[in-house]
């Protein structure tokens, strides 16, 4: 039997009165990356910290690399990585005395310590910086090390808690490509992140988490599909066609096409299929209404964020 790199059962967690985490389960393999999304307050950090042992849950359970978050902390943070929002490594040491110095806390040997910072600092190209302080690194390349810093140990369970918070989109695509060679290399990731692009990219899974609760689960296009099928949008060549052309669609595919409020003939119907498609453009053609531009769109991650959230939430994802 696989055991699952995480397992956490119906983990709560209050602060007071406060409801934080409540009652949220969650599965995470060996070299799966697993999205965790939700809007500020939501829990996600809260989470984070009770699978990588530094808060107790209220109630509930969670297992790591095999060990009881409870009962086996020790066990279990030997077994992880973890990375913040901010970089925690020394500013006044270099990257390269940075990596040495967290190898010789894990137990490695001074010549240990020294090969696995040097892998590290050729994995994440860092050798051009490797002898400077950290303080005087680019915010990309602060990242870079924080990462690096993470999996000295190499890590069975990897937590990044919004890791490309700050980054300008270069650095973040590099760091992107980076986190999915730690997956790779079977690495298991949980990821929080306020980028619902940043999952969609990296993420196998995305759980939803709003109010502390889980709300969506599932890969994205399984997620997608739940909110609904794709739309079909038209620009009419003479926005006075409106009407006939929504009147010609609903008698030929037996559905509504919603119209644009002030939109100068541009028009929506959903669609099922490639089939549907070619439907509208046959029912609009046959009808003398000319087309000036279509498009096909699916359902993106904003719009299974958006249809899951409270309304007082939306508007931020983190």
């Amino acid at each position: 039997m696989i055991t699952a790199a995480v397992e956490a059962i119906a983990i709560s967690r209050k602060f007071g009165g406060r409801t934080v985490v409540d009652d949220v389960s969650l599965r995470l393999d060996k070299g799966e990356i697993l999205g965790l999304l939700g809007h500020n307050g939501a829990g996600k950090s809260t989470l984070v910290k009770i699978l990588a042992t530094a808060l107790p849950p209220s109630s509930g359970s969670a297992r790591v690399a095999g060990f009881d978050v409870l009962s086996q902390p020790a066990q279990v943070r030997s077994r992880i990585g973890l990375a913040g929002q901010y970089a925690s490594v020394d500013e006044n040491l270099s990257g390269r005395d940075n990596l040495v110095l967290l190898a010789r806390l894990c137990g490695a040997s001074r010549r240990e310590a020294r090969d696995r910072a040097g892998e590290l600092i050729e994995t994440f190209a860092l050798g051009e910086v490797a002898g400077r302080a950290a303080r005087t690194y680019s915010g990309g390349t602060r990242r870079r090390l924080d990462l690096a810093a993470s999996l000295v140990s190499s890590p069975a369970v990897l937590f990044l808690d919004e890791p490309s918070t700050g980054l300008d989109p270069v650095s973040r695509t590099a760091l992107w490509d980076l986190i999915r060679r730690t997956a790779q290399q079977g690495t298991a990731v949980l990821l929080t992140t306020q980028y619902l692009e940043e999952a969609e990219r990296l993420a196998g899974r995305i759980q939803l988490l709003s109010d502390g609760r889980t709300v969506a689960c599932g890969t994205v296009d399984e997620l997608k599909r739940r909110v609904g099928g794709s739309s079909v949008h038209v620009v009419l060549a003479d926005p006075g066609t409106a009407a006939a052309a929504v009147a010609g669609l609903r008698r030929a595919l037996g559905r509504d096409a919603s119209t644009v409020p002030g939109g100068g003939g541009r028009l929506s119907v959903a669609v099922a299929s490639a089939v549907d498609v070619a439907a509208v453009v046959r029912t609009l053609d046959g009808a003398g209404i000319g087309i000036a531009d279509l498009s096909v769109a699916k359902p993106t991650l904003d719009d299974v964020y958006l249809s899951h959230v409270r309304p007082h939430h939306r508007g931020s994802t983190s």
